[in-house]
């Protein structure tokens, strides 16, 4: 398992050569992503598959390949395809088409470089490979996360009343617990951050679960967007101490962008019950500086800018670099967020290398930092730091 060869290609003379190395050679801990696709997709359905903010098909004057991770894309996956550095959009189809979603999960996954996935398994909207597929394509263990949200439906749908709701929800929790390193809820997409972060009464959350379950079975959607019940589920996950991930900044439109500033947390982290609960900002593009302050003010807030990497391309290194202004080097981690297409599981790596190399190179040309130093902080954001706090 190696990352692709030439994966810094390009910047001879500007990254010490012992700092490319150690950079292309390390082992990953890619601790925010999702499996891929297991179904044939047609050319519309990949370009919407790269594109994070619309489900929309691409429209009839544009392709998505002539955006920043559509370029990156044709320089970084195509050699693995048998072709040549920025190959044609038409030709980059065309030989991709030529393999089975089993044979470009093996090719993309197995060159990422990665030592141990963790992965989301609660974004189900079509078929995706299982943690256990996961491993088998990349030959790296992986283990899971588990989604608040969609357990909280699940717990909903069986309870006996609103009244029972927390009793189950706990429960359920606890069961889960033991087969999991860490938990996500995705506030951000159902509510926003801007709500009341205290944990609710019992005849608060009563309330709010009588609310949300009312004409189940009907017409009413199991989707859980109140913000009481989110606010107990996270607090009750919280009680477990384990890694409590939140999705931070860019995602579909789905989300409102201005309400997932992660400086709305505030409220939360100042709360007692959460200081020793690690907390796990994920991507926070284009909120990675805010994310950075929270990392420095609380000792137990995380973050990372996977996603963002991916899909600004060639401007990663201006992202990656500002994520390391002002956050702890031990408060920053690595992801992907990969899903779906496979190319994205491995330009995760790629990207956050060159940028990496790039930008802790710089400072050891200048003689700002010694090499020795750089090696050690890309290890620690790489994966040390992943392994420390979900107990790998």
């Amino acid at each position: 398992m190696s990352p692709e060869p030439d994966v810094v290609a390009g910047l001879e003379g500007r990254v010490p050569q012992g700092l490319a190395d150690a950079v292309s050679a390390l082992p990953l801990v890619d601790h925010h992503m999702h499996g891929c696709f297991t179904e044939p997709l047609t050319r519309a359905g990949f370009e919407v598959a790269v594109n994070e903010g619309s489900p929309d098909p691409i429209p009839a004057f544009m392709t998505q390949f002539d955006s920043q991770v559509g370029f990156a894309i044709r320089r970084w996956c195509a050699p693995l395809l048998g072709l040549p550095p920025h190959a044609g959009a038409h030709e980059y189809w065309e030989a991709r088409s030529a393999l089975t979603p089993a044979e470009l999960n093996r090719l993309f996954l197995a060159d990422a470089g990665v030592a141990h996935w963790i992965v989301d398994t609660g974004l189900s909207a079509t078929a995706v490979t299982t943690p256990e597929a996961i491993t088998q394509d990349s030959g790296a263990p992986a283990s899971e996360v588990l989604r608040l949200e969609l357990l909280a439906e699940q717990v909903a749908a069986r309870t006996a009343s609103p009244a029972d709701f927390a009793q189950d929800f706990r429960a359920a929790l606890a069961a889960a617990a033991p087969g999991v390193v860490g938990f996500k809820t995705i506030a951000a997409y159902r509510c926003g951050f801007d709500i009341d972060w205290s944990v609710p009464s019992e005849q608060r959350l009563e309330r709010a679960v009588a609310r949300w379950t009312a004409g189940f079975g009907a017409a009413a959607s199991l989707r859980l967007e109140d913000p009481e019940v989110i606010s107990f589920i996270v607090h009750a996950a919280a009680e477990h101490l384990l890694p409590l991930q939140f999705h931070v900044g860019y995602g579909d439109r789905d989300l409102d962008l201005h309400r997932t500033n992660p400086l709305l947390l505030l409220p939360l982290l100042r709360q007692a019950a959460m200081r020793d609960t690690p907390v796990m900002l994920l991507h926070c593009y284009p909120y990675h500086r805010e994310a950075g302050y929270l990392a420095q003010a609380f000792n137990n807030v995380y973050f990372d800018v996977g996603l963002g990497l991916n899909h600004v391309g060639s401007r990663s290194v201006a992202v990656a670099g500002e994520a390391l202004e002002l956050a702890p080097f031990a408060k920053q981690l690595y992801s992907s967020d990969a899903y779906g297409v496979p190319e994205l599981h491995l330009l995760g790596s790629i990207l956050w290398r060159r940028s990496m190399a790039q930008v802790l190179g710089g400072w050891v040309r200048r003689g700002e930092w010694s090499e020795t130093d750089a090696i050690r902080v890309a290890g620690m954001i790489g994966a040390e730091n992943a392994r420390r706090v979900y107990r790998l």
